[in-house]
């Protein structure tokens, strides 16, 4: 019960509730102070954690400019790059271990007005492509415009879904060539989405033009259009008549910028090392594969069931316009590949060592082992790279026709002796790179005079020391040696084709074309 104080005028009960307000008011004023003081401390911390990481980071970013620098002279594999494996030197694929702590400058980036954009969609197998985009290089340097990376063929007779990243160093590609032309992974995006609603001019260009063809009717097409799409372009460019600048280009991209992917190259070593171990090896390019007859419409050698196959595979394809073909007529005029029972003679002839080493660089040769009996019974050293390699190396090249075809591209360049059977694109591309790659013996077979010299050898016209010696001396001049280019003036599917003979690019002394 409350007592009353006369003096003060309060109770006892209102004293202790004032006293206890009072020091509940102070507890509270005591907690913002508590609470206010943990803020300041939290941002202290945040600040100082923050000033270290702003320390460290620039710390770290000067050290890796140091390293980059000190790369330059001493940097490992990864600071230095990768250099191309085909330079002109001894060996393309050797040259990479030796010269992987030379580090290779980028080529300062070509200033110039853009004057549109270049796409281009590519047509044929690898090595028709790969003699395409050297061309297009060249096309874009000179009209100053920007390449967009080529698309590849993939509704040709293979069906290779390959990209250009697939087989081609992409990165490198575009780099090795930014002196000379811009060269983009895609079209900006506003022109992007124009390409992909279909808004683009295309068309194919006209074969074998000269480079003014390009200036007066291609470039104002890209000027109106901003964006051009050449949708055909295998033989668009001249092989003759072209300013020298715009030969060494396509020699540049041919034999430096198309380097072909990491895993390919590695692949490509691996199988050059295990056929080096015996020796010294041959490729033989065997142009034998059932597409190759079907085309051709060579059946030499072939049972009436498999001429009734062939042709009927002829006719299924629309984009092969030759039906009706006279396999005999063609194969006196030198139009068809060897057979395997032709190689066989021609090799035994040429006095290749039996026990040499014979990379077959070709598909699945048709007609099998019965048609391969003759050249096994000759050469039994005979390799592909299914029997080289192990089925888990080649897992991730299964239905890809150029990425295999670029293996054994790699093989042929290094094979100290070439033999391709019929001259097909893969033929002449190898034939011209081995030229500069210092002339590697290449043999030419002269298919027309061996079918001839074949016949009467079989018939019984001819002995085998004879036969021998004719085929000798036919090819003594046909071993991949300098020479200059053959021309023949608005003949030009008739003359030397410029990727076989690049003539320009070789260290021969200056010599007029011939005609």
């Amino acid at each position: 019960m409350c007592k009353f104080e006369k003096k003060m005028g309060e109770s006892d009960c209102e004293v202790g509730e004032k006293e206890t307000h009072r020091r509940m008011g102070v507890k509270h004023l005591g907690d913002a102070k508590v609470e206010k003081l943990k803020g300041s401390m939290v941002s202290r911390s945040r600040m100082k954690l923050w000033i270290i990481r702003m320390t460290t980071t620039v710390l770290l970013w000067t050290c890796f400019v140091q390293l980059t620098a000190l790369g330059e002279m001493w940097g490992p594999r990864v600071m230095n790059g990768w250099p191309s494996c085909f330079t002109p030197s001894d060996s393309p694929l050797a040259v990479v271990k030796s010269s992987v702590t030379q580090r290779i400058p980028l080529p300062p980036k070509r200033i110039y007005k853009n004057n549109g954009y270049l796409m281009v969609s590519c047509n044929g197998g690898l090595n028709q492509m790969r003699a395409a985009i050297c061309d297009m290089v060249a096309i874009a340097r000179y009209l100053n415009v920007t390449l967009i990376v080529p698309e590849l063929d993939k509704t040709s007779f293979w069906a290779d879904p390959s990209e250009f990243k697939d087989i081609f160093d992409v990165d490198h590609f575009i780099t090795s060539l930014r002196d000379e032309v811009r060269i983009l992974k895609e079209l900006p995006p506003r022109l992007k989405k124009r390409a992909e609603q279909g808004i683009v001019y295309s068309m194919p260009p006209i074969s074998w033009s000269n480079i003014s063809y390009y200036q007066h009717q291609i470039l104002p097409l890209i000027q109106k259009h901003k964006i051009l799409l050449l949708n055909k372009t295998d033989a668009r460019l001249a092989n003759n008549g072209l300013p020298i600048e715009i030969q060494k280009l396509r020699c540049r991209v041919n034999f430096s910028a198309l380097r072909f992917t990491s895993q390919i190259e590695e692949l490509g070593r691996k199988v050059i090392r295990l056929l080096r171990q015996n020796g010294p090896f041959l490729v033989l390019h065997l142009r034998y594969e059932m597409d190759m007859l079907a085309f051709s419409g060579c059946t030499h050698g072939c049972s009436d069931e498999e001429v009734e196959e062939l042709t009927r595979m002829r006719y299924a394809y629309p984009w092969w316009k030759e039906k009706v073909i006279n396999s005999d007529l063609k194969r006196k005029d030198g139009l068809c590949p060897m057979t395997p029972e032709e190689t066989a003679l021609i090799l035994r002839a040429l006095d290749i060592d039996r026990n040499v080493r014979i990379y077959i660089a070709a598909g699945e040769i048709y007609g099998g082992e019965r048609r391969m009996a003759s050249l096994s019974s000759a050469y039994p050293n005979l390799v592909r790279k299914e029997m080289l390699l192990e089925p888990s190396d080649l897992r991730l090249f299964q239905n890809h026709s150029s990425q295999m075809a670029a293996l054994d591209y790699l093989v042929s360049l290094e094979s100290n002796i070439f033999v391709p059977t019929y001259d097909g694109n893969m033929a002449k591309v190898v034939e011209g790179h081995r030229r500069f790659l210092g002339f590697r013996k290449t043999v030419l077979l002269d298919r027309k005079l061996l079918v001839d010299l074949i016949d009467r050898y079989n018939d019984g016209f001819l002995g085998w020391d004879e036969f021998s010696s004719l085929v000798k001396e036919a090819h003594t001049n046909r071993m991949g040696a300098p020479t200059s280019r053959f021309m023949i003036p608005d003949r030009p599917k008739e003359e030397d084709y410029f990727y076989s003979n690049p003539h320009e690019c070789l260290p021969l002394p200056e010599e007029p074309l011939s005609t």
